[in-house]
């Protein structure tokens, strides 16, 4: 059976500002659907877990999900609306995200909407950003990822992408994230997100704690100062971030995330059989692997929205 990566998550409508007329544009994003369409176009086999609306938004969410290539087997219909995400741009042309999100889709999951074990040949999971803790969904998210870890069959792979406004108290929030690292293998933060989880601590520093409870590889990405990986071998890579004109960072993040997910699905250390591989990977490995990552941020940053690169344009910029 050929193998794929299932994304969990939101799946939502960007309200993202047109910088020619200054009007707002209705483009389906969303971290988890981000995801999930920056692996599709980079040519890896994808199926989402969403709940989508059926109305409303909700049809333009489906065919931008389905028209890029991943897969809808695992996504449920709901007549609950979509999530809005009003996105700001500062002149540096970083966003920030006003949300409605009172009793939308994505967040309401409940146990019978998810599958009680994930169809055979889910190579990894990936999760994360405010479905995971966001209630009343995040429990029955939560209890999919016990079970899954349980299996010991996907690489589980998590970013926490803090929407600060959705989640509730910094506190509780951290506490929920450090039982989810605990069922990751591979897990990707930017250093805004563990300003937000731990405040004053040196990001490298979070990312050994965090390796030391579970994950095999913990990555920081650090906008214009690159990114550095720390796995439980002890291994730390560091590589500079690619330079490029930024025209906005929506869903930078995201197609970070899809680069690194891919890259160590082509470097065969996606499966819960590779988990040991991939803690001790190479640091030559590691090091191609964030700096392919790297090269797919960049191409995002530098079109508006999120807009992730196919593989045959990551290849004809490297």
């Amino acid at each position: 059976m050929e193998s794929y990566v299932a994304v969990a998550g939101e799946a939502l409508i960007d309200l993202v500002p047109d910088t020619t007329t200054g009007s707002f544009r209705a483009v389906p994003g969303g971290s988890p659907a981000n995801v999930a369409v920056g692996l599709a176009r980079l040519g890896c086999r994808t199926q989402l877990l969403g709940r989508i609306a059926a109305s409303g938004f909700g049809p333009q969410i489906r065919e931008h999900v389905a028209g890029n290539g991943v897969g809808l087997d695992l996504a449920v219909s709901t007549s609950d609306p979509a999530t809005l995400a009003v996105v700001s741009l500062d002149a540096a042309g970083a966003a920030s995200y006003d949300f409605y999100a009172t009793g939308t889709a994505d967040f309401g999951w409940t146990d019978a909407d998810l599958p009680a074990r994930l169809p055979d040949g889910v190579q990894a999971l990936c999760t994360g950003s405010i479905a995971v803790f966001r209630e009343p969904g995040a429990a029955a998210l939560h209890r999919l990822l016990v079970r899954e870890r349980e299996t010991g069959r996907s690489t589980i792979v998590m970013d926490p992408n803090i929407r600060a406004s959705l989640i509730g108290e910094q506190q509780t929030v951290a506490a929920r994230w450090r039982e989810l690292i605990a069922l990751a293998d591979v897990v990707k933060a930017s250093d805004e997100d563990i300003a937000w989880l731990h405040p004053g601590a040196d990001p490298e520093d979070v990312l050994a704690d965090w390796v030391s409870a579970g994950p095999a590889v913990a990555v920081v990405t650090r906008g214009g100062a690159g990114a550095v990986a720390i796995t439980a071998a002890g291994a730390r890579i560091s590589v500079p971030a690619v330079p490029t004109t930024v025209v906005d960072t929506v869903g930078a993040g995201d197609s970070f995330t899809a680069g690194l997910v891919d890259s160590l699905r082509r470097h065969d250390l996606l499966g819960g059989d590779r988990t040991a591989h991939l803690a001790a990977a190479s640091d030559d490995v590691l090091t191609t692997v964030l700096e392919r990552a790297a090269r797919i941020a960049a191409i995002t940053c530098g079109r508006q929205g999120a807009d992730p690169p196919t593989h045959r344009e990551v290849d004809q910029a490297s």
